[in-house]
């Protein structure tokens, strides 16, 4: 769910995450052939795909499940390579070979759906007859190239790497030894086993995911965006240090209903960093805002992007459940990062901007209270009626018939054509890297080492449940740099979540963990690609900015120590406890965001002694436990006391350091 109008020229992110640079889709490839086929393919899926929701069973069609799942893959999966180019000179052209494999994957996955009854009454995912094991040979093969194509280079690589592990898992040493397969097993097993490009990544794409992509395009093509932000410049665009907390907000809008960080900071970017800059931060500072503010938007719901839909399969709960344990850390993410950008305004004597540059709170309601209504409706479904793979069908009719009302004459047909192509370019593009990660989960599963990779790592750590934590944070974050947020997420919630919950740690809390840490390295250097984004549009030094994004971005690293230690964060326990720790966290946060900007309310600007007390007390609270709770407390008397009974003798620099 990506701002991708037919004007944009490149989008540079995916509903799941980024893809590196110069593998960017470019909507000037869709023109005429290639245009109407993604139109005719698109429409085509998505009334397959209310048919199946809705149960309409029209002209008497009602598939199997699994040849459900090959059919979205023969009409999602040819859209990648007529979307998303095979190299670099390709960008403004469909060529030949993509063409070549638009039918190939059109025979290949639809002869797999007319054979689904036979795949799994006869066991064909075991042995099969030459014409179906040379198909799903074939679907290996086209899998691992759309994820080439829509994930990147690195992704691809993992992915190859992972389809013919079972060819030579018995030659690997300990954890990672696993059962051989031969390389027609092997393909038999991908293809046409329910564990791998079918498996859990794809089925909740097919049947729930859908939905939430049509409805985030749906809010673009509408005009959801614009409104999204002319609400957050009328909210706390005149306030001191408007223009940061403006890009927060907005991010944090767009972000929870888009999924994509990348997407998030060239969108909202574009037009926050450069009035960021204006108002007087400095370049690496608006770069780094904005690339912690979009980073945390896809962890805030409602949407969350693809994961949180996987990570609630993985759990066998309803999305409800992982939409609310996810709140509060996102709220408190936000909270941090709009307190840290309040004290660096006041430190350094930054303004907001002037009212008449803003839009009119009232006048912006008045013409997006529709954009409100919907996500409202969206929210309400979801929770009050349960109804998660409708839901947003019914909130994306409601914006169509919106964006029709408000065109005129060829205007209404173009915007219903606008989405159905954009929505199925971010289908498609899902639905190819999902079909490649299921190689992963797929190669994991056959063999058996995902099971034992886990028991291995509760060894390791030898009951020592800090070191299991940092092992996990540290193989999220590693993996978190080659591999797409979901990729990431399904990867280590088969190898890594088992052991932190045989520690004794929360279910939902050790998911989540992994999750955080995972996303992390989109403001982590070497890689930090969401700093990097928001670097070039400041024009700012990237490392630089990387390195602001990760002080700026630290309650992001804290907040799955916090969760994971203390359940009721995440709102499992009692609502006393919930209470107490919410508080407690919020104390700390503050603390966190006064001594990382050097400026305290009622205090102002702090020495370095001051803020170095006020930092450690706020990490000394985020332990669950009453001593550090006492000794943070006593940290924060001393600092902020120190600060009131002994001003600085001269006024402190204000200076945009």
């Amino acid at each position: 769910m990506q701002d991708t109008r037919p004007e944009d020229s490149v989008t540079a992110g995916t509903p799941d995450g980024p893809r590196p640079w110069g593998w960017q889709r470019t909507d000037r490839r869709l023109r005429g052939a290639a245009w109407f086929a993604v139109l005719a393919l698109g429409a085509t899926g998505i009334l397959a795909v209310v048919n199946q929701i809705f149960n309409l069973a029209l002209f008497g069609f009602r598939p199997l499940s699994t040849a459900y799942y090959y059919l979205i893959l023969a009409l999602f999966l040819p859209i990648a390579y007529l979307a998303y180019p095979a190299r670099g000179a390709d960008d403004i052209q469909v060529r030949w070979y993509d063409w070549a494999l638009v039918v190939i994957s059109l025979v290949t996955c639809g002869y797999l759906a007319t054979q689904a009854i036979n795949i799994l009454t006869r066991g064909w995912d075991i042995e099969a007859p030459p014409l179906p094991t040379a198909a799903a040979a074939v679907l290996v093969l086209l899998a691992l190239e759309s994820v080439r194509r829509c994930g990147g280079t690195i992704l691809f690589v993992i992915c190859s790497i992972f389809a013919v592990f079972p060819l030579f898992a018995d030659s690997m040493p300990g954890a990672l030894w696993g059962t051989q397969y031969t390389p027609m097993e092997a393909a038999r097993a991908h293809a046409m086993g329910v564990e791998s490009i079918i498996g859990i990544p794809l089925r909740i794409v097919s049947e729930l995911l859908i939905g939430f992509l049509i409805f985030g395009s749906a809010l673009i093509i509408s005009g959801g965006g614009a409104f999204f932000m002319n609400f957050a410049m009328a909210m706390m665009g005149a306030r001191r240090g408007g223009p940061a907390k403006v890009s927060i907000l907005s991010s944090a809008f767009f972000g929870s209903l888009s999924g994509s960080v990348i997407s998030n900071v060239i969108s909202t970017g574009a037009m926050t960093i450069p009035t960021m800059k204006k108002s007087g931060y400095p370049p690496h500072y608006a770069g780094a805002v904005e690339a912690c503010s979009s980073t945390g938007g896809t962890l805030m719901p409602p949407v969350m992007g693809a994961v949180a839909f996987i990570m609630a399969s993985f759990l066998n709960v309803s999305y409800v459940s992982v939409m609310a344990a996810a709140v509060v850390p996102a709220l408190l993410f936000y909270i941090a990062l709009m307190l840290q950008a309040d004290c660096y305004a006041a430190r350094t004597g930054l303004k907001g901007l002037p009212r008449a540059m803003l839009p009119r709170l009232g006048a912006t309601l008045r013409s997006g209270w529709v954009y409100l209504f919907s996500l409202g409706l969206l929210v309400w479904l979801l929770i009050g009626y349960r109804i998660e793979s409708m839901a947003p069908f019914y909130a994306s009719i409601m914006l169509v018939l919106t964006a029709i009302w408000l065109n005129r004459g060829a205007g209404r047909v173009q915007v219903v054509l606008d989405l159905i192509v954009d929505a199925a370019q971010n289908i498609g593009n899902l639905v190819a890297i999902l079909a490649g990660i299921g190689l992963v989960v797929g190669a994991l599963s056959i063999t058996g080492v995902g099971t034992a990779f886990s028991r291995e790592l509760v060894n390791l750590a030898g009951g020592n449940l800090f070191l299991l934590l940092i092992l996990g944070a540290l193989t999220s974050f590693i993996l978190g740099m080659g591999m797409t947020v979901s990729a990431c997420y399904i990867f280590l919630a088969i190898v890594l979540a088992p052991a932190l919950v045989q520690a004794g740690l929360n279910q939902m809390a050790s998911h989540m963990f992994i999750l955080y840490w995972g996303m992390l390295s989109f403001i982590t250097p070497p890689v930090a690609l969401a700093a990097v984004a928001a670097a070039g549009i400041a024009r700012a030094r990237p490392m630089q900015t990387a390195f602001t994004s990760m002080r700026l971005g630290l309650p992001l690293f804290l907040l799955p120590f916090m969760f994971v230690l203390n359940p009721a964060l995440i709102l499992q326990g009692e609502p006393g406890a919930i209470i107490l720790a919410v508080g407690t966290a919020l104390v700390a946060i503050w603390m966190l965001s006064a001594g990382l900007e050097r400026y305290a309310y009622f205090a102002g600007v702090l020495d370095w002694k001051s803020a170095a007390l006020i930092f450690a007390g706020g990490l000394a609270l985020i332990v669950p436990e009453w001593r550090s709770d006492l000794l943070g407390l006593v940290l924060f008397a001393l600092g902020y006391g120190q600060r009131l009974l002994f001003p600085p003798a001269s006024p402190q620099p204000t200076e945009n350091t």
